[in-house]
């Protein structure tokens, strides 16, 4: 399979792409990652150690099909290197803003104590004050939500690395095409990066193989100490998470379905991202591997 390479590395296709900021999956911050979208403590960026700059420019995305009325509409301004504009909103056909649908907030709010007029401006506002959309914590009570922002907000980083001002649609919930998809990170953190292939039989996801490699190729899952360290701190190790991560998708069909592991929630939200990225790809029948040229930040 022919690896597609644009700007050090990366792949930006308009099915979807992402640079996964920071750490990516392998630097295990298992603690939770959610806040509520009331939170307004700014957030000062990490220094970047690798992965590309961003160009200046505006950076766009669309779904093209609506769900539950509504499909995701989202643009990003770069000025000066950085994110100076966040614009993540869900029209309706007529053009109306889910922030603005009030029996919609309602509802939702007396579910999930939050609503779309909370949870849109929070995001937006996470991803400016980040620079970073890994680092951009899941609203309590948006969690599929949050996870969408993500997944959108770094396609568009990524194509704010490749100065790629072409929009991208995303034909959400379209059937998958059979092939095996791939993905892989470029650059190391704490010692690994990110492989990944996705396989599509039938139109459906047949094999989920996600695993961190060290630069000899070593899995993350076969260093000893690595796993001894981290199971003492949260009960489980990469032995254990990765099969699960691997294994829920497998059995759910979609990366939302899957569970975040306790103890391993960074690296389950990482996992979701990047499977994300490549169910958009099966949605497509695009099977150029992705090269990931991801964002690491200095400790």
């Amino acid at each position: 399979m022919k690896m597609k390479k644009i700007v050090s590395g990366f792949a930006v296709v308009a099915f979807s792409t992402v640079a996964l900021a920071a750490c990516g999956g392998n630097n295990d911050k298992e603690a939770s990652s959610s806040s509520s979208a009331s939170s307004s403590e700014a957030v000062k960026p990490a220094e970047k150690e690798a992965g590309g700059d961003l160009k200046d420019g505006t950076y766009k995305l669309e779904e093209k099909n609506y769900d539950h009325g509504y499909r995701v509409v989202f643009d990003m301004t770069v000025k000066d290197g950085k994110i100076t504009k966040s614009n993540y909103d869900y029209l309706n056909e007529d053009g109306k803003s889910k922030q603005k649908d009030a029996e919609y907030e309602k509802s939702m709010k007396e579910k999930t104590k939050t609503g779309p007029k909370e949870y849109i401006p929070a995001l937006n506002k996470s991803l400016e004050q980040t620079q970073n959309p890994d680092a951009v914590e899941v609203v309590t009570g948006a969690t599929h939500s949050s996870e969408n922002f993500k997944n959108y907000s770094q396609q568009l980083v990524q194509a704010a690395q490749a100065g790629d001002t072409n929009t991208i649609e995303i034909d959400n919930g379209a059937a998958l095409k059979d092939g095996t998809y791939k993905l892989e990170e470029k650059n190391y953190s704490n010692g690994y990066r990110t492989v990944f292939s996705l396989t599509v039989a039938g139109g459906k996801i047949t094999e989920s193989n996600f695993d961190m490699i060290d630069k000899d190729g070593k899995s993350k899952k076969d260093d000893a100490d690595y796993e001894k360290n981290m199971k003492a701190k949260s009960g489980v190790g990469p032995k254990e998470y990765i099969e699960q991560l691997n294994k829920g998708l497998v059995e759910k069909g979609a990366p939302a379905d899957v569970e975040v592991v306790t103890g391993a929630t960074h690296s389950s939200h990482a996992f979701q991202t990047y499977a994300s990225q490549l169910v958009n790809a099966a949605e497509k029948g695009n099977t150029t591997a992705i090269q990931v040229d991801n964002i690491v930040t200095k400790k």
